[in-house]
């Protein structure tokens, strides 16, 4: 029967199906692979076969069969499934398997207008053959399946409307390093090239979605996070919603503060008017957010942030809530509430909160964030004044109606706006926090704009990438990689263009970057630690030390050779104080771990020298793109050996790294009993990293009487990372019993956006 079958061809001619030819390119995938059987996918795949089947489509058949017997006993079918998926790939973009040379290529996809026109511009013929030495095209088969659908969903330069695909993987990480590093000198550039592009085509460093997306093409924007802080006026709002446009079209996520914007009924030009709130004005924001789909890689998504003592906040705090009615509701936005030790203190002493007006409150809100004692004193001063406008409320009953609501959506997040600032790098009297983004792992100066064109505003942006624990063997070789990639990103500030001016003032001050990890999961599994019992504590502490040791060191560096940032005075490493001064002593309690590395000779480099960059590390979310290195993602526990990434391109399978040999040594999500082991190992890396951390909350509704989570336990764990200092606090993730493994891929951290 099957020998009857005939297949179309590209070309549209038929011709009798081959199964020998499909047995040889199976057979070909499955060389070296353990537990995998060549029968069983041609078994699987000749169901499915038709009379008059076109050749792609066997193919995609084939894979698809490989696909669906990835399981925790047969696991290296994900690479079997990625091999056959990398053969279509190239065949599908150069009507061969073998990639074509690497300077015709370049041309050709120049002409067509898919990449910039300046890689022809920088370097010549002669260098693009050394470019094209570097290259070993055999790295496309240590690819798992779900990395090459990332790949060829997100990532390789195509043509998004006609599905056409026009480079496989190793031109796209060339070509990165290749623009990079243009502008170094010629004599030592291709140095770096070949160095950056055997760390990121090794998956010992991970690139964002926009990075790998968009460096090489003629789209040059390419920073994760965009903070964006709203005055309060009609035209700061205006210019706030405008440069929201500008960068969801481009690829990054938002993180909006509207915290001074003033409460309902406040005065407006001496009374001739009364304000219409907050909710008018958010809802604006959203529409804004929502009104471009990032070029078809991600949707928009946006996190908005206001302080806990706000008028409104008992309004805002639902506006997720699918209770309600669409006029008191905005719901297509996350929520960043601002927190301080004031805040906790009216809590634990069963005080009350008074609300305001930021409006009524002359020095209240910049004092929040600048200033504690200040702030405390303003605070007190306004709630005995008789004459503002205010509203109390017991803090417990506030509390808990951010809880209720941070459980019942998940995404109502939480800033300790304190701890951001006087554990940060700047100087919170001249250059004050006063938000984070999307993914809550940011933590920037910014200033409201006037205008969309106004010099002495400032949008923070981040420019992000990390280093993959699992391919690290010792910890001095975060030296190397320290210094490539932070010569990397800061070339890449130069490099991209900035649709907003007070983008560009504010990069070309600060040069911020945010250098996090993956597969943290698998690093601590490898070495026979754990998430819940403190074994991974002294471990968490020497390897984040050394991150952060090295990436302030490679900046220290680079502000040798090229300056310090223009804005180096508004730090506090000018005034020779390091992380590791400033951080909560609390931690000491939970290590003991000491320092290891000479911080004393690198604090007086800095002093002396500067550093290149204000920032150089954030732990941020990496769902997407740590699918690339066949990593766990971020700093977080898997949910299952295998999970399930429900993505756009269907159901994908990923297996967690060297499943065979440390299946028992992973730490389940849903079998860590706490939440307290995490927070404590958040704490410790907060210790060092110098912006935050996207950290999340977990709970298993069948540990707890009845089958539900009670609302102190979640007071419990927010207190308890308040004392270990960390900064911000991302998802609520509830186990709902549904499917543990599950995972949505496309969540929305802008669908990627600060995700890495």
């Amino acid at each position: 029967m099957t020998n009857k079958l005939f297949v179309t061809k590209r070309n549209g001619s038929k011709e009798l199906i081959d199964l020998e030819k499909i047995h040889k390119v199976i057979a070909w995938a499955a060389e070296d692979l353990d537990n995998v059987s060549v029968s069983q996918v041609e078994l699987k795949s000749h169901i499915q076969f038709y009379d008059g089947i076109k050749t792609s489509d066997i193919h995609e058949t084939i894979i698809k069969a490989a696909a669906d017997l990835i399981s925790e006993e047969t696991p290296d079918y994900q690479y079997l499934s990625a091999r056959l998926a990398i053969f279509h790939l190239r065949k599908k973009a150069y009507g061969q398997f073998e990639p074509p040379e690497l300077y015709p290529h370049v041309v050709r996809l120049v002409e067509a207008g898919k990449y910039d026109q300046h890689l022809l511009i920088d370097y010549t013929a002669d260098e693009f053959e050394q470019l094209e030495s570097f290259m070993d095209h055999g790295r496309d088969l240590n690819f798992s399946y779900a990395a090459v659908k990332q790949l060829e969903g997100k990532y390789l330069v195509q043509n998004r409307v006609t599905g056409e695909i026009y480079e496989s993987a190793q031109f796209l990480y060339i070509l990165v390093a290749a623009c990079l590093f243009a502008k170094y000198p010629k004599e030592t550039r291709l140095d770096y090239v070949k160095g950056f592009y055997d760390a990121i085509s090794t998956f010992k460093i991970s690139l964002p979605t926009p990075i790998m997306a968009g460096v090489r093409t003629p789209t040059r924007q390419f920073s994760s996070c965009v903070l964006i802080e709203c005055g309060d006026s009609l035209d700061s709002i205006n210019a706030t919603s405008s440069s929201i446009v500008k960068y969801v079209s481009q690829r990054a996520g938002i993180g909006i503060n509207a915290g001074r914007i003033r409460a309902l009924g406040s005065t407006i030009r001496n009374g001739e008017a009364f304000h219409t709130g907050c909710i008018p004005f958010y809802k604006h924001f959203q529409t804004a957010v929502k009104s471009c789909s990032q070029g078809g890689v991600r949707g928009g998504a946006a996190t908005l942030f206001y302080p806990l003592w706000h008028l409104e906040v008992e309004s805002l705090l639902v506006l997720k809530n699918n209770r309600g009615v669409e006029e008191n509701r905005v719901r297509h936005l996350d929520y960043g509430v601002q927190f301080n030790k004031l805040m906790y203190q009216r809590l634990i002493k069963g005080q009350s909160i008074t609300l305001f007006s930021p409006s009524d409150v002359p020095g209240l809100y910049d004092a929040f964030f600048e200033d504690q004692e200040k702030f405390e004193a303003l605070y007190v001063q306004y709630e005995a004044d008789d004459s503002i406008r205010k509203k109390c409320i017991k803090a417990i009953e506030l509390f808990t109606l951010f809880a209720q609501e941070r459980a019942s959506t998940g995404r109502i997040y939480l800033q300790n706006v304190d701890h951001c600032n006087t554990h940060s790098p700047f100087d919170p009297t001249v250059a004050p926090i006063r938000q984070s983004n999307l993914c809550l792992e940011i933590a920037l100066p910014t200033k409201p704009m006037e205008d969309v064109n106004d010099p002495n505003g400032e949008i923070a942006l981040c420019t992000l990438s990390a280093f993959n624990l699992g391919a690290i063997k010792s910890l001095d070789e975060f030296d190397g990689l320290a210094d490539l990639a932070v010569r990397a990103l800061d070339s890449l500030l130069d490099y991209q263009d900035y649709p907003v001016p007070a983008a560009h003032t504010a990069t070309m001050g600060r040069r911020t970057l945010g250098i996090g990890v993956i597969n943290y999961a698998y690093y601590l599994a490898k070495n026979g630690v754990y998430y819940s019992n403190g074994s991974a504590n002294n471990l968490t502490h020497r390897t984040f030390e050394a991150i952060q040791y090295y990436l302030l060191k490679a900046s220290n560096q680079l502000a040798i050779e090229q300056g310090a940032c223009p804005k180096f005075n508004e730090t506090r490493l000018s005034q020779g104080i390091l992380p590791i001064d400033t951080y909560k002593k609390e931690i000491d309690n939970v290590t003991a771990e000491p320092l290891h590395l000479d911080w004393e000779s690198l604090r007086a480099s800095i002093k002396e020298h500067g550093v290149r960059n204000s920032t150089v590390s954030a732990l941020m979310p990496s769902e997407t793109s740590s699918q690339i290195s066949n990593a766990t993602n971020g700093i977080e526990p898997p949910r299952g050996l295998i999970s399930i990434k429900a993505s756009k391109d269907g159901v994908l399978k990923q297996v967690v790294p060297e499943y065979e040999k440390l299946k028992d040594n992973y730490e389940l999500l849903w079998n860590i009993p706490s939440n307290e082991g995490y927070l404590q190992l958040v704490g410790i890396m907060q210790k060092f990293i110098d912006q935050t951390i996207s950290a999340n909350t977990n709970y298993d509704p069948s540990r707890f009487e009845g089958g539900k989570v009670p609302i102190k336990q979640v007071l419990k764990d927010i207190l308890t990372a308040y004392k270990l200092g960390v900064k911000t606090m991302y998802y609520h993730n509830t186990r709902d019993g549904a499917d543990d493994n599950l995972i949505e891929a496309e969540d929305d951290c802008a669908g990627g956006a600060c995700k890495i």
